[in-house]
């Protein structure tokens, strides 16, 4: 423990569980299992402590805080161990000692089995599971679906903090992927994971509202769209392969945690929510290796939103089906755009990610693409280019750039070789290599503002009829073509610094 944190807590008077000391592991089974006795037994203890001030209305009388903490993962490593480089994730860059709080393991068990594992094969000495320092937020210590009233914190008449720890944004933020994480001063340990235990659980807090779906559902394979046409379609097409058995899905999962299931039953936990802003549906199949769809709406803040929340759950892949504008003469409305470069005109990300980064293409999530493009398509080489053309997108925050001054604007895109635009593409990029998770692009183009081609209502109409059920159709097939793929393959080197998290 550092000493600051050790001054505050000599200094007040705290009610905490038993603690827990560091024990070391060689299985990482027991290692997860330990992890979850940890969590549960702590935030048991929250719930339980936050039960009795209520019912003993003696909330103005307490003269203590409540605290029970995270539990960690850690391990130390002494040697500059010969590693597998054709491995992305699994290992640490030097020796040192390394740590991650944990939060809701039971939900990343076999994420953090798998991460586990990875570390006792390559550095073949053992981990260590205990209680870290890090304090649970009285918020985050209930269940899924459960939360803390406001009319029953109200009733203790006194602010919850003057209590109970609460969310600290101090300590929630995107140090570590952003690369700005710096050691402190007396604390030689060294992050383990690219997200902490309070950044997660502030994640799963926004994705349950923004989503109206549980994080439990969410699959490791993600479709995000903007279109409520790829809904419906992905809707009945998920149907249809639960009901048929196909695939190995087996259920559907809709806003409100509405469950249609392979044997017949529905399952419907909350028929009255409020339309979410960004719904997800969730084609499940065993281990979360289903895939989801979210329809995130319009624009750059609302794509870096949600991937700023889906990537705590370490998905294998996430891909944007939309629709562009095509900037080049010879396309035409119903053709692909399958992205291979972005010009970032979005501005949510500069900060995070200076526009001087490079956002690369990543080779197997664009072969998988551009062999599901012909397999549906039924067309192969050259005649695929037909329907199809590889280049650069641009991604705007303004969706009336038309209504700017021209020259400027054309001058940019002819410069740039770009040959598609749209609002969203860019950021689900440039977030997923931001927070080293594999991307890709394919959009459709809709219509050509630099060639007079605006949709018109009956042009509207038909154009999403014929090509929404093949697009969509598409990025499920390249899903299971990247879901066939070892996930360590999948997850490039391309994604990882030189001093890298050893946790994918």
């Amino acid at each position: 423990m550092d000493s600051i944190f050790m001054e505050n807590m000599q200094k007040q008077n705290f009610r905490t569980p038993d603690s827990f000391s560091f024990d070391n592991f060689q299985d990482a089974e027991l290692a997860v299992n330990r992890l979850i006795e940890i969590y549960e037994r702590n935030t048991e203890f929250l719930r339980n402590e936050f039960s009795n001030i209520l019912t003993s209305n003696q909330g103005n009388n307490i003269d203590y805080r409540v605290r029970a903490c995270y539990p960690a993962i850690r391990i130390q490593v002494s040697t500059h161990d010969s590693i597998d480089s054709r491995f992305s994730y699994g290992h640490v860059a030097e020796p040192g000692i390394y740590q991650t709080t944990v939060t809701r393991p039971r939900l990343f068990k076999s994420y953090l089995v798998d991460q586990v594992n990875q570390l006792l094969n390559n550095h073949r000495v053992p981990v260590s599971i205990g209680e870290s320092n890090s304090p649970i937020p009285l918020h985050f210590a209930f269940s899924e679906g459960a939360h803390v009233k406001y009319s029953d914190a109200k009733s203790i008449n006194r602010p919850l903090r003057d209590i109970f720890d609460v969310p600290d944004l101090s300590v929630t933020d995107d140090a570590i992927v952003n690369g700005t994480w710096r050691e402190k001063d007396g604390d030689s340990i060294k992050p383990l994971a690219p997200f902490t235990a309070a950044r997660i659980d502030y994640s799963l807090q926004r994705l349950q509202h923004y989503t109206a779906t549980a994080p439990n559902f969410f699959q490791n394979y993600v479709l995000f769209t903007n279109y409520q046409f790829y809904v419906d379609e992905f809707c009945e097409m998920a149907r249809k392969l639960v009901m048929d058995g196909i695939g190995g899905y087996t259920s559907l999962v809709e806003p409100g945690n509405i469950i249609t299931s392979n044997d017949g039953s529905d399952q419907n936990q909350n028929l009255n929510i409020r339309a979410p802003q960004m719904p997800a549906y969730h084609l499940t199949r065993p281990n979360h290796s289903g895939i989801t769809l979210v329809n995130i709406g319009v624009g750059p803040s609302n794509a870096k939103t949600i991937t700023d929340h889906v990537a705590v759950l370490r998905p294998h892949v996430w891909l944007m089906l939309g629709h562009c504008a095509g900037l080049r003469d010879s396309q035409r409305l119903g053709d692909y755009v399958l992205a291979h470069g972005y010009v970032r005109d979005d501005h949510v990300l500069d900060e995070d990610l200076p526009l001087w980064v490079p956002v690369p293409a990543l080779a197997e999530v664009q072969v998988a693409l551009e062999k599901s493009v012909a397999e549906i398509s039924g067309l192969q080489g050259w005649d695929l280019k037909r329907i199809m053309r590889t280049g650069t997108v641009v991604t705007i925050d303004n969706r009336n750039w038309e209504l700017h001054d021209q020259l400027e604007v054309v001058k940019r895109f002819a410069q740039s070789r770009a040959i598609a635009l749209d609002m969203e593409s860019a950021t689900i990029a440039a977030n997923g290599f931001r927070l080293r998770v594999p991307y890709g692009t394919l959009l459709c183009v809709s219509d050509k503002p630099l060639h007079g081609e605006l949709k018109l209502p009956g042009m509207a109409s038909d154009f999403y009829l014929k090509q929404v059920s093949q697009h969509l159709e598409i990025g499920v097939r390249t899903l299971e073509y990247l879901r066939d793929m070892p996930s360590e393959k999948l997850h490039s080197r391309k994604l990882r610094t030189f001093m890298e998290t050893a946790f994918q």
